[in-house]
């Protein structure tokens, strides 16, 4: 259906403080500076941001389980982005959470890791956890098994009035597309758990594949195929999903790598996609290759008007990084370009 621009100007914006940086003298203070000039609303909090600015200024090593530590600079980073009038809208990523074997040493810590995460939201005065589908080996990958750890999960944080947003991530051994992630969010059955939607994860486990020279998914009849095969898939997501259990949308693009990855996993475990993600996201219009116009039109035929995030990891085609010196410009394009996307998507009024 047409999506009248008018409906989109009101749209809130964010920026993942993980997508912007390429220098260690690129501190989260100055990150917030340049989201915040660039006209963001929001960011998303990534915690190593946090770890590393817990070290500079405690001039020592603070370790991921240091949540007294965490938790004092959490409050500092509270009145930075207050500061600098920026909500911040999440904590992220958590991930390896859900499907560990019971009474299991990785369960335990799993969910001593959501405590004490829980402990950090309170800090910095952000109401939503990120949860990005387990890639773990050895979990139990049953659904109802995976919703039980997530419901556990959800309880905890109603506790303190906070909301969990799931996300499929695209390599993932359970939960790799959006239809995946929405069943889970279905099963757990809680109101403060919804979907974290996400340009790059959705294209990226229904419609591309780095390891094939074509960049494509081999297998499903071409792609002539394979496009229909994606349109059925976001037709289903724009009928299916209402649009208040969306609690955000992500946005990146992909480059084709030049070489394709290799099919195995690398040297931590981390398979293809896993890499592809870390290393190969740039914004949309700037060489990409995925349809995101397209995901990010299904998301708003829903109705969803909420939160756009900027999230990216613009490594380059050969996913080798970028370096670059001026942080303001990086986050001004990224608005120009949200812009461009918002106006890919809709028609002008009549």
């Amino acid at each position: 259906m047409p999506i009248q621009k008018s409906s989109l100007q009101a749209i809130p914006t964010c920026f993942a403080s993980c997508s912007i940086g390429s220098k260690p003298s690129h501190t989260l203070p100055k990150k917030l500076e340049a989201i915040a000039a660039a006209g963001f609303d929001a960011i998303e909090l990534s915690f190593p941001d946090i770890l590393t600015f817990a070290s500079e200024q405690l001039k020592r090593d603070v370790q991921p389980s240091d949540y007294d530590d965490l938790c004092s600079v959490g409050q500092e980073i509270k009145r930075l982005c207050e500061s600098k009038k920026l909500k911040i809208l999440i904590l992220q990523p958590f991930g390896n959470f859900e499907g560990w074997p019971a009474d299991s040493d990785e369960r335990k810590n799993a969910f001593d890791r959501a405590k004490g995460w829980i402990r950090i939201m309170e800090a910095v005065g952000t109401d939503m956890l990120q949860v990005g589908s387990s890639d773990s080996q050895g979990i139990n990958m049953s659904r109802d098994y995976i919703a039980s750890d997530l419901r556990e999960l959800a309880d905890l944080l109603a506790q303190h009035g906070f909301k969990l947003a799931y996300e499929n991530w695209c390599w993932s051994t359970h939960a790799p597309t959006w239809k995946d992630a929405w069943d889970v969010v279905q099963k757990v059955n809680k109101p403060n758990i919804g979907l974290c939607l996400d340009t790059f994860q959705t294209a990226g486990s229904e419609w591309a594949d780095p390891t094939e020279d074509s960049g494509l998914i081999e297998g499903a009849g071409g792609k002539d195929a394979l496009d229909k095969k994606l349109k059925l898939s976001l037709e289903e997501l724009s009928a299916m999903v209402p649009h208040n259990k969306i609690f955000f949308l992500q946005i990146s693009d992909a480059y084709k790598p030049v070489k394709p990855l290799d099919k195995d996993t690398d040297q931590s475990g981390l398979r293809p996609r896993g890499r592809w993600s870390h290393d190969y996201r740039p914004m949309p219009f700037n060489g990409g290759y995925l349809p995101v116009v397209d995901v990010t039109k299904a998301v708003l035929n829903t109705g969803f008007r909420g939160w756009f995030s900027i999230e990216t990891f613009d490594g380059g085609a050969d996913g080798k990084g970028k370096e670059y010196d001026d942080m303001n410009e990086v986050a001004r394009n990224a608005m120009t370009d949200y812009r461009k996307l918002l106006d890919q998507c809709s028609v002008l009024n009549p």
